[in-house]
């Protein structure tokens, strides 16, 4: 449900013990059904939704959206979130020229979105 940026990550995510299905932790064979409540880390925030319907296949990411409901209190935190770093980007220092490769690595690293 493109919840994750792809399979491999998501079963890393999964082992990693990040994953939770109803409150229980997970494997990664572990099925999804319609109504489940699936709780997972993404970065730094806790994620939460509600499973709707499970989509024939791994289509685009409006196809996805419908398959899942984000919790009032997941989406308020995600908001929040984006709120604090767009106020911590602005007092931030710029940099002269625009960071290579390896730079932009490590401030995404730094900012929790990877």
């Amino acid at each position: 449900m493109r919840l994750a940026a792809s399979r491999t990550l998501a079963a890393e995510a999964v082992n990693g013990g990040r994953v939770h299905i109803n409150g229980l932790r997970v494997k990664a064979a572990h099925g999804v059904r319609p109504g489940d409540r699936i709780t997972f880390q993404r970065g730094t925030l806790e994620f939460e939704c509600t499973v709707l319907a499970l989509p024939p296949r791994r289509g685009p990411a409006r196809e996805a959206l419908q398959c899942y409901l984000e919790s009032a209190d997941s989406l308020a935190r995600r908001e929040a979130f984006a709120r604090n770093m767009k106020l911590a980007a602005a007092l931030a220092p710029r940099p002269q020229g625009r960071p290579d490769k390896h730079e932009r690595a490590r401030l995404r690293r730094l900012r929790g979105r990877i």
